[in-house]
């Protein structure tokens, strides 16, 4: 019998403990996955119980009529004191536990929270938002808990602090109560991650509640109001800011210029001049899409305010050289790091294997798929690794585009813009695939616009029949997949996007109060 020589046995028991500590390793991530929903489910029957107990102490508390109240109005009750905080932090907790046993929104209930509630009860009515109950998205600090941003490495690691806009609400007499779930990452229209599994879209479960808040969108679709700010109407939000831009804000945080709320600008009726676009030629946007821009400028025109055309420019350029190259600088370096060690690498595997991609490949991929792939070649070649002086020229480059934009804002005179908002909702799934349809919110983030979301229509039997013919202005995989994820939506809600130029938030929510109060009206004679 032959013997093995020593080298070889000395390399197979090499490779055995190195297969040996890779096990242990992935055993001890599953474990604290484990160890996660395990508190997750507990925190579901800490609400359940909560609001057991608050309901045999009062049975007589109508807690479904509490749910529907505006933010503004709840604000007002509790208030003068016809609203006990207790009937209203019971009311939401009930309600959050509801949805989120049906959707999976909630990380993590904040047992401290009804410790809160009692310290409010004592002190008085202080703050904008005394006693209004609000969920806090997984990736804001809270005090004691995790801010995992859908992470196995950050399990464990509880916050030594609050953030500054928890600070802020607490000091405005808010109860944050929840934390809601985040895409790993937080770089996705979608909402899943390992650790917590998919949240479901409230309004139809095979779809998606968007991202990266989606946690927070399923929520607001059963309760009245969240901050991030996020709520179900324009005033709702308005009182949010009126709350965060305060001395608070302004002292916790020196980036902040401290600019209160303008309520002469945000009360304004002064007719406005809108500019508009139908589509930005990169996305070609759905027929409902196209139709809710249509009829929202109708509306607007019948009520007396002035639609200019814009014409969108080199949208392909933004989110090629300014998004991805931006993001990728480094060739990847940065992104591969937050993903080391993770047993799931979501919705990200395109990027990830391209961020690991040497340089003479991915030269070669942009190569050959260029004639074929356009934009593949496009985010493969913006995904190479910039040198120092290619950054700075990059940043010169934003700055010039930032430039150029306002310019041509200011050209026409405008004060604020209507623009296309990605949707329906799609399918579960759709959004890791479609990472290129972002561009109608991308734009504004690489500009640092504020921008708001309004519902404005429903998608019809004739948008569905319409979009047979869909091709996308590429005809690659991605258009054809967009199609696809777009059928089977007659029913779902279609938005708009409401944006101004920097500083101007309140500009933004005017405008958006404008088109809501719009909307609702022509429901109402409809």
């Amino acid at each position: 019998m032959r013997v093995p020589p020593p080298a070889l046995l000395c390399c197979s028991a090499a490779g055995l403990l190195l297969l040996l500590l890779r096990w242990r390793r992935r055993s001890g991530l599953w474990r604290k996955v484990k160890e996660a929903r395990q508190r997750q489910e507990r925190s579901l029957v800490q609400m359940e119980m909560a609001v057991r107990r608050f309901r045999e102490q009062h049975p007589s508390v109508n807690m479904i009529s509490i749910l529907p109240l505006p933010l503004p109005e709840l604000c007002k009750k509790l208030q003068d004191g016809s609203l006990p905080p207790d009937h209203v932090f019971y009311a939401y907790v009930g309600k959050a536990l509801q949805i989120a046993t049906e959707t999976n929104c909630i990380t993590e209930y904040l047992q401290e929270s009804e410790t809160q509630l009692r310290k409010a009860k004592l002190t008085g009515k202080l703050g904008l938002l005394y006693g209004v109950p609000v969920s806090i998205k997984d990736s804001i600090d809270c005090q004691g808990h995790d801010s995992t941003l859908g992470f196995i490495k950050n399990l464990n690691k509880p916050a030594a602090e609050d953030s500054v806009v928890v600070q802020v609400l607490r000091r405005q007499g808010a109860i944050p109560f929840v934390k809601t779930n985040v895409p790993q990452s937080l770089i996705s229209y979608d909402c899943k991650n390992l650790i917590f599994g998919q949240t479901f879209n409230p309004l139809l479960y095979t779809r998606s509640p968007g991202g990266s808040s989606g946690g927070e969108g399923a929520l607001i679709g059963g309760v009245v109001a969240a901050v991030g700010p996020m709520a179900k109407d324009v005033e709702s939000l308005a009182l949010c800011m009126r709350a965060l831009l305060c001395e608070d804000m302004f002292n916790l945080d020196s980036t902040v210029p401290p600019l209160p709320f303008n309520e002469e600008v945000f009360s304004s009726t002064q007719p406005l001049r809108i500019g508009y676009y139908e589509t930005d030629f990169f996305t070609m946007p759905s027929p409902a899409m196209r139709r809710a821009v249509r009829e929202t400028k109708q509306l607007l025109e019948d009520a007396g305010h002035t639609l200019v055309p814009f014409e969108l420019m080199n949208v392909d350029y933004v989110i090629f050289n300014f998004c991805v190259r931006g993001m990728f600088a480094d060739g990847g370096a940065s992104f591969l790091k937050k993903f080391k060690g993770e047993l799931e690498k979501s919705s990200m595997g395109l990027f990830l294997w391209l961020a690991k991609s040497p340089h003479w490949l991915k030269t070669l991929l942009s190569w050959i798929a260029k004639p074929f792939v356009p934009r593949f070649s496009h985010i493969v070649r913006s995904m190479r690794t910039n040198t120092v002086d290619e950054v700075w020229s990059l940043h010169h480059e934003i700055e010039e585009f930032c430039h150029q934009f306002t310019a041509q804002w200011k050209k026409l005179n405008l004060d604020v813009m209507l623009c296309p908002m990605l949707g329906p909702a799609l399918g579960i799934g759709y959004p890791g695939k479609l990472s290129v349809a972002v561009s109608y919110t991308m734009l504004y983030n690489a500009l640092d616009f504020p921008a708001g979301v309004v519902p404005v229509t429903m998608v019809t039997d004739e948008d569905e029949e319409e979009l047979k013919s869909y091709k996308g202005y590429f005809q690659d995989w991605w258009d054809r997949t967009l199609a696809k994820a777009f059928h089977g939506s007659v029913g779902l809600p279609v938005a708009v996007q409401c944006v101004a130029l920097p500083w101007q938030e309140e500009l933004c929510l005017r405008f958006m109060k404008e088109v809501e109060t719009l909307i609702l009206k022509k429901n109402r004679i409809v």
